[in-house]
């Protein structure tokens, strides 16, 4: 059976970054808003579409039409999440059957607030600071959209004392340094 080990992190922790060392590794990674983003544009838009269906535009979802829809509406977000989550679920299943390697990394923003099935967790962290400031320089992005976020999802500190493993991404090299660590730890990557 495949170990599962499940990335995670706040928003601007580095959890893209920390994946795309993995995948350098020769590490299955399954991305979760890249599984949504396609989801999005086929097996989500029929039901989704019944739920909201000013969200279908020119055969995908519109994701701006979505967050009216959230906002008019409190009950909007249960309503999609009911929808999405399983097809979201389904698609990672597929990915881990198809896998074919001694583990693969299922990058899961809100794994914890969702409570994804995994064998493991790695937690990326970084100071408050440096996660203000990495969230703040990204286009379009500003302090109060950050605070909303943040209010979302699981406090850093109890993140990182659930996780099998903390990757620290204050710098590229000791971090891909720590990622080669667990790469060598689990059995895995291009040289396994």
């Amino acid at each position: 059976m495949t170990y599962r080990l499940g990335l995670t992190g706040s928003i601007g922790m580095g959890k893209s970054t920390t994946a795309q060392m993995f995948r350098d590794l020769g590490v299955p990674v399954w991305d979760a808003d890249a599984a949504v983003h396609r989801l999005y544009q086929g097996a989500a838009v029929g039901p989704v579409g019944m739920l909201c269906p000013d969200a279908v535009q020119d055969g995908a979802i519109d994701r701006a039409a979505l967050k009216d829809w959230i906002a008019r509406d409190p009950a909007a977000l249960g309503k999609l999440e009911a929808v999405v989550h399983p097809l979201v679920a389904a698609d990672r299943a597929e990915f881990i059957a198809s896998a074919r390697a001694p583990f693969v990394v299922l990058d899961i923003p809100l794994l914890f607030e969702t409570g994804a099935d995994v064998d493991g967790v790695l937690v990326v962290t970084a100071p408050a600071e440096v996660q203000r400031a990495r969230v703040l320089a990204r286009p379009g992005m500003d302090a109060a959209q950050f605070e909303r976020i943040l209010a979302r999802q699981m406090p850093d500190a109890e993140k990182r004392a659930r996780a099998d493993f903390v990757i620290e991404t204050l710098d590229m090299d000791s971090t891909r340094a720590a990622v080669q660590n667990i790469v060598e730890k689990l059995g895995g990557g291009a040289g396994a």
